[in-house]
């Protein structure tokens, strides 16, 4: 079987509808949520930890927004004595957890009755001479210059389609269908305003929380699709939210952000040229990223059909946007990236 027209509609259902789902393509969006779903068993707290140190942007705090300004939040000491009243401190009991609780209550553990008060740090550092090895801080002359940090993924801001989105704005609304979900638009497409739909969704690129990411994939990819002529006097609206999902600097929002760049520059006539331009604004990053391929040795990368690869990724990017881009694409790719060679130069 290599497609749908060649189904018999006489099999039986338990062999006609997994033969109809293996057949249907699965859209970019929808890979996204799949994806994330297996990392999530591999990883259970990787986004929870995202938030804490402040790399995703944190959500409302309630159905309604935020909370106004002059409104008294609980704090981290006060949550935590409230799960502990409510669950009981015997199953969250620890040495470090009693200690705060029982100088508030007045009351000594056995780890605090053995506690003996410290000599301020005053005081103990007299006792060292100055050429004593303790009075030099440790590590201090093992330290080297500080890493540059050019691989080093950047906080992601919340994006003006979360805020167009949470203040139902848009007019999307998500379609369960079996394998995968998709967008049930309630105007046509073709009949949207380009030129302030388009950015929105493209700013929406690099987020990487639910159900923001697959709008704002599945709404491009749509808009992309039905858009023709329209795609073209929109370009220069598309290159800071470019450039901010690359400059995020994280695998997924760039792989997600090439693809599409991809897909923006197949989509119509003269949008590869109209790009030429703008790539001092979106090849900078690529040409950091340009080496990060993944090294298998002898095994097999049965995810290459993902095509999540980065630094393969970006050559196929550097060849459409060459190959589309006119005559001065290839200059200009080469001043950004130098280790760029040209696909249709020198036979190739």
């Amino acid at each position: 079987l290599r497609d749908k027209a060649s189904l018999d509609t006489s099999w039986p259902c338990h062999i006609f509808w997994p033969v109809m789902s293996y057949l249907s393509k699965i859209s970019a969006a929808a890979q996204l949520v799949h994806e994330d779903e297996f990392r999530r068993m591999l990883e259970p707290g990787r986004k929870k930890m995202d938030k804490l140190i402040g790399r995703l942007p944190k959500g409302q705090e309630s159905p309604f927004g935020d909370f106004p300004s002059d409104y008294t939040r609980p704090g981290d000491e006060q949550k935590r004595a409230s799960a502990l009243a409510v669950m009981g401190t015997a199953s969250l009991s620890t040495p470090r957890t009693l200690e705060p609780l029982a100088s508030a209550r007045g009351k000594t553990t056995p780890r605090t009755a053995r506690l003996t008060p410290r000599e301020p740090q005053s005081a103990r550092s007299t006792k060292l001479s100055p050429r004593s090895p303790q009075a030099t801080p440790r590590g201090l002359e093992s330290l080297g210059p500080p890493m540059a940090g050019a691989f080093k993924r950047r906080n992601i801001e919340p994006s003006e389609f979360r805020r167009f989105y949470d203040r139902n704005d848009l007019p999307i609304q998500i379609m369960h269908t079996g394998t995968q979900n998709r967008i049930a638009w309630k105007v046509d497409v073709e009949k949207l305003d380009y030129h302030h739909y388009l950015p929105i969704f493209f700013d929406g690129l690099r987020e990487k929380e639910e159900p923001y990411r697959f709008f704002a994939v599945e709404g491009v990819y749509n808009l992309l699709e039905k858009g023709g002529s329209k795609i073209l006097p929109v370009v220069p609206q598309l290159i800071i939210p470019i450039k901010k999902a690359l400059n995020t600097r994280d695998g997924e929002v760039m792989v997600t952000t090439m693809k599409v760049l991809q897909t923006l520059v197949l989509s119509a006539e003269m949008v590869g040229e109209a790009l030429v331009p703008y790539y001092r604004q979106i090849l900078p990053v690529l040409n950091i990223f340009k080496s990060a391929t993944k090294s298998t040795f002898d095994q097999m990368d049965y995810g290459q059909r993902k095509r999540m690869d980065l630094g393969a990724l970006i050559d196929e990017t550097l060849e459409i946007l060459e190959t589309h881009g006119g005559e001065d694409a290839f200059i200009n790719i080469k001043y950004m990236i130098p280790a760029y060679e040209s696909c249709m130069l020198n036979g190739h």
